[in-house]
């Protein structure tokens, strides 16, 4: 069998090119991708990308969605309307999403838990965010403005608000979130009602963003940036502040944990469970 032979610049004498990697040099470069992938990122970290993508996508959807439509034509969506659709799709979203991905849907949320060392910080929302409002622009053409959040009155009043509302929003969702001693079971409602109320009060005075990612998302498709360093400087400040409170008057000294995807939702089912291992004192006595 004739075989070619090599020359100068790794050519052989037929003119072809002849590979002089190393197997074993390749395959270590691979491991060692991946063992830094397995370091870095826990497992189900795809899983948990995707589950806040859909979150916040339906999020700024619904949101936008309504405040856009609401800003056209209040006799379709009221302003009080709109500030529901908030609390509810938040609502939602914790029940559907929370045991896989914690249910953040907001960057804010996300580096308050971090600071306290309930949640890993690698999250992902503005591709969700801005491909919602790619697509409301798209649906609801000729509208311009994709409910962006800007302030109605002075820079310095919407920050204010922003971080007033942010820090109740947080303060909330840490307590029912990760505190044992706090009822549990109606996590998602608290969270979400906890969000109503402040679109609510904070929306004729700042829009009621509380996260970057729903502002920034309707920024970018309505080609509007009017104060957006507000919806970011504010919403991470209130949820810092509110995850440092209620770390600082937490009762118990034991550490706890947000939810993760290898927990339920909610304690209910163990609850349940250990009523049932304890004997009926009636039937045990003699």
């Amino acid at each position: 069998m004739a075989t070619a032979t090599q020359g100068p610049n790794n050519y052989s004498e037929n003119n072809e090119l002849v590979s002089v990697a190393d197997p074993e040099a390749t395959g270590a470069k691979m491991l060692g991708a991946c063992s830094f992938f397995d370091e870095y990122y826990p497992p189900g970290f795809i899983k948990k990308v995707v589950a806040e993508l859909i979150a916040t996508f339906l999020l700024v959807f619904m949101t936008a969605g309504a405040a856009a439509i609401s800003n056209t034509d209040q006799t379709r969506i009221a302003k009080l309307g709109a500030s529901i659709v908030g609390g509810l799709i938040v609502t939602v979203m914790i029940y559907a999403v929370g045991h896989i991905s914690g249910a953040h849907m907001n960057p804010a949320v996300t580096i308050a838990f971090a600071s306290a060392r309930h949640f890993p910080w690698r999250q992902h929302y503005t591709r969700g965010a801005i491909s919602a409002a790619m697509i409301l622009k798209v649906l609801l053409h000729p509208i311009k403005l994709i409910g962006p959040t800007s302030p109605s009155g002075s820079y310095v009043q919407a920050l204010v608000t922003e971080i007033v509302v942010t820090f109740n929003m947080m303060f909330v969702t840490l307590a029912v979130a990760t505190d044992t001693k706090a009822i549990g079971e109606l996590a998602g409602l608290a969270v979400g009602s906890a969000v109503c109320i402040t679109s609510i009060f904070a929306g004729p005075v700042s829009g009621g963003s509380m996260n970057p990612a729903r502002t920034l998302g309707p920024a970018i498709a309505s080609e509007n940036f009017k104060g957006l360093w507000i919806y970011f400087v504010g919403p991470v400040t209130g949820t810092l502040l509110g995850a440092w409170s209620y770390t600082f008057i937490r009762v118990t000294d034991k550490p706890v944990h947000a939810l993760t995807p290898g927990q339920a939702s909610f304690k209910l089912r163990r609850r349940r469970s250990e009523r049932t291992r304890i004997p009926d004192k009636e039937s045990t006595e003699v």
